[in-house]
């Protein structure tokens, strides 16, 4: 190579070089600082654009996975108000059964017929207060609930539900009139407890089926977001090892640049030593 004392050829290639590799150490830095492959539109605007995308859709998602989570506890609510109401007919028949034989004496009739009073009170008083956030779920006068559990706007993504005609009332049930003051009235009430207790299995099975399509929504969301996450780390996560490789190969190329422009810069001098 020619020696010049006007230009530095050797030195100018040298800084270029130098340039592009600390380019290379910063970007490999940054992404190991964040974890991520793109940082800014300029590292990919096409992938910038599908992760942003693929973001929104996640979160949707979780929300989505939240509010059939919120729909399972109402169901869950609503389930264990019939369950109760379930437990105060069977020991109403029990009641009843005890009432209609001729073993016990009016004394006994009229405590049992207390406790039947008490009963039908009680299976009112549930219906009234079995409610979610303000809303009757067993009186008769709730509403129809729709659920958002998907991430778009479309029907496939919604769910409705009534629980209008959930009524556990006494006098719904039909044994609002149930008497137990004498051995006939019993086997009335025996066959009105009866008529009850089928009246409400119909309602309790709906409620137990939407718990478990809620339950299978629940956890298909779960895979559905899982999949869907892997899918944008594939796209916008770092490959360490990778970025650590070019981490570690452009510190010894900007050391070795160092050195290099430290001797181009010797080399106008030496044309000077030339000329002495």
């Amino acid at each position: 190579m020619a020696i010049s004392l006007l230009s530095n050829q050797a030195g100018i290639n040298a800084r270029r070089h130098m340039e592009t590799t600390s380019r290379s150490f910063s970007e490999a830095s940054e992404r190991l600082a964040s974890g991520k492959r793109i940082n800014k539109s300029g590292d990919d605007a096409a992938g910038l654009a599908i992760s942003q995308a693929m973001e929104g859709k996640i979160r949707s998602m979780q929300q989505a996975r939240r509010n059939a989570q919120e729909a399972l506890s109402l169901m869950q609510v609503a389930e264990g108000g019939m369950n109760e109401v379930s437990n105060l007919l069977v020991r109403l028949r029990e009641l009843s059964i005890q009432a209609a034989s001729d073993t016990i004496g009016d004394k006994e009739r009229t405590m049992l017929d207390l406790e039947n009073k008490q009963i039908k009170e009680e299976i009112d008083r549930l219906a009234n207060a079995t409610e979610y956030f303000g809303t009757s779920l067993l009186n008769g006068q709730g509403k129809e609930f729709t659920f958002q559990i998907g991430p778009d706007n479309s029907e496939a993504n919604r769910l409705e539900y009534s629980t209008a005609s959930l009524d556990l009332r006494a006098s719904t049930l039909g044994i609002d009139s149930a008497s137990l003051s004498d051995s006939s009235s019993a086997l009335d009430a025996l066959s009105q407890v009866d008529e009850a207790i089928t009246k409400l299995n119909t309602p309790r099975a709906e409620v137990g089926a939407m718990q478990t399509r809620f339950n299978s929504i629940v956890n298909n969301l779960f895979i559905y977001e899982e999949n869907m996450s892997a899918a944008k780390a594939r796209i916008v996560d770092a490959d360490i090892a990778q970025e650590t490789a070019k981490a570690v190969q452009a510190s010894v190329l900007q050391r070795a640049g160092a050195a290099v422009i430290a001797q181009a810069n010797t080399m106008p001098t030496l044309a000077l030593k030339l000329l002495e």
